[in-house]
């Protein structure tokens, strides 16, 4: 019974310590001098601004803007209204975007209006089509950036989005900061950085009209971008990080927004981990695929939260079997990949959050993740499902 134990406890330490180890491995990578992206010289290819927007009257007029004096008069701005019952339409076309307006009952969601977008733009298809949500600002040159790097490298390209607390925000909201930049900034320039793709991340990404045309956007997903990326890989065009574009956003500061924009993309996540993960890194083994293998491997790596409190879990039990059993070999990688994940964390923090946040906000992460176990339970128990917009401070 006690090697049967520590056999299972063993395996399950060697479960947790993978993730710990690709998160470990991408924050190191992440700390060496930045590997710089192709970018096409000559003239900037045609470009055509894809904006999804539903219900998006309180933000969208500063997006418009943000995107509008970057664009050449040969570009295309192209706003998608999607079941919408305010006047995100009205406010769109007073900026001057193209805009068209979809009602449907039943088939709802980012991917719905990103096709109906697509479709739009087919009569007099753009070179390059970049994606930005409604609620986004972007850096001086981004569109310049992602699209001279698309058309340099024929494969989509995502640019760094980050989420930003808004002033005064409490501790969660600066944690959960935190781990959007450990996510969206650290882990893709790292594996960036050793010439590896990242995962698209739904705003800010850029593609080839050839490619988009082509794919699968109809979907109702929670996490469409996620999976969009993970195709195009399989079919030879991993995405390409490019940091030198940057589109920003803010964290809503209410308890329901907060809520519901953390189940939609941890439950999607959750969700194509479970799906995917596993068949992605068979199949990359199999296919010695190494961008795919990559991917995989990010993908395997869950919510930052819930990263911790599932080593926090095979620590103290490990540790536990080891005083009762004498089972030593579990609780010897539990102490391991512990040791890995607070050194991932205050590198992390060192070279990339030192001026966003104080180091004694990290100290409070371990109550934010507690915080968030009936998240994680309603995964087990209840998983959305359905694409819900997670509620902006200005639709309180």
């Amino acid at each position: 019974m006690i090697t049967l134990t520590g056999w299972l406890l063993a395996l399950l330490a060697l479960l947790i310590l993978l993730p710990v180890l690709v998160l470990f491995a991408q924050v190191v990578l992440a700390c060496l001098p930045a590997r710089p992206v192709p970018l096409a010289a000559g003239p900037r290819p045609r470009v055509a601004v894809l904006v999804p927007a539903h219900n998006e009257s309180g933000g969208i007029s500063a997006t418009l803007a943000s995107i509008r004096q970057q664009l050449l008069d040969s570009d295309r701005l192209l706003v998608v209204a999607d079941n919408c019952t305010d006047s995100t339409a009205a406010l769109a076309r007073a900026a001057g975007a193209e805009v068209v307006e979809r009602e449907h009952q039943h088939l709802r969601g980012k991917g719905y209006a990103l096709d109906y977008g697509v479709r739009q733009l087919a009569a007099a298809p753009p070179e390059v089509v970049i994606i930005i949500d409604a609620d986004c600002q972007l850096s001086a040159g981004s569109i310049d950036t992602l699209a001279r790097c698309s058309l340099a490298t024929g494969r989509p390209v995502q640019a760094l989005d980050l989420m930003c607390a808004p002033a005064g925000a409490g501790l969660k909201v600066q944690v959960a900061e935190f781990a959007w930049r450990v996510k969206n900034l650290v882990r893709p320039r790292g594996w960036a950085r050793v010439g590896l793709p990242c995962q698209l991340m739904g705003t800010g990404m850029a593609f080839a009209w050839a490619d988009l045309a082509k794919a699968n956007l109809a979907t109702g997903h929670l996490v469409e971008d996620l999976k969009l990326g993970l195709d195009f890989c399989r079919n030879g065009k991993p995405p390409l990080f490019c940091p030198q574009a940057q589109v920003t956003s803010l964290f809503p500061t209410s308890d329901d927004g907060l809520s519901n924009q953390r189940t939609r993309w941890e439950h999607g996540h959750l969700g194509v981990l479970l799906a995917e993960g596993p068949k992605l890194l068979g199949a990359a083994l199999l296919q010695r695929n190494g961008p795919l293998l990559a991917m995989a491997l990010d993908l395997l790596v869950p919510p930052l939260a819930l990263l911790v409190l599932a080593l926090m879990a095979i620590f103290v039990v490990s540790w536990l079997a080891f005083a009762l059993l004498g089972v030593a070999f579990a609780a010897a990688i539990a102490s391991l990949a512990l040791v890995l994940m607070g050194a991932a964390v205050v590198l992390a923090w060192a070279r990339f959050s030192r001026e966003l946040i104080p180091f004694s906000v990290l100290l409070y992460a371990p109550f934010y993740a507690a915080k968030k176990i009936p998240l994680y339970v309603g995964f087990l128990l209840k998983r959305q499902v359905e694409w819900v917009r997670s509620k902006r401070d200005d639709s309180q």
